[in-house]
């Protein structure tokens, strides 16, 4: 992946929602023509919300193009697996 393509990726975790609302808009405003907004988890219901107040309050010609979920395994300290959710959404303009 070329330095620009992970310029646009947003990880949410356990800030507040308008902290990433407004790592989004700083992406559009530079320029980035998509911004991939990516959470595990428990953040995932929190990725949703930013992508609906970016596309609600601020940016309203902002598209969702592509919404992705998947498990990933994950191996706890004391070695037992367990499953992780994770959505990868991707909006543009």
């Amino acid at each position: 992946m070329s330095e620009r393509a992970a310029d646009n990726v947003i990880f949410v975790g356990k800030k507040p929602s308008m902290a990433y609302v407004l790592g989004v808009m700083t992406q559009f405003s530079g320029g980035q023509p998509e911004v991939h907004i990516k959470a595990r988890g428990k953040s995932i219901s929190r990725a949703v919300d930013v992508a609906e107040i970016v596309r609600r309050r601020f940016i309203t010609d902002v598209q969702i193009k592509d919404i992705q979920i998947s498990t990933e395994e994950r191996e706890l300290e004391d070695k037992t697996k367990i499953n992780v959710s994770t959505i990868e959404i991707v909006l543009g303009k």
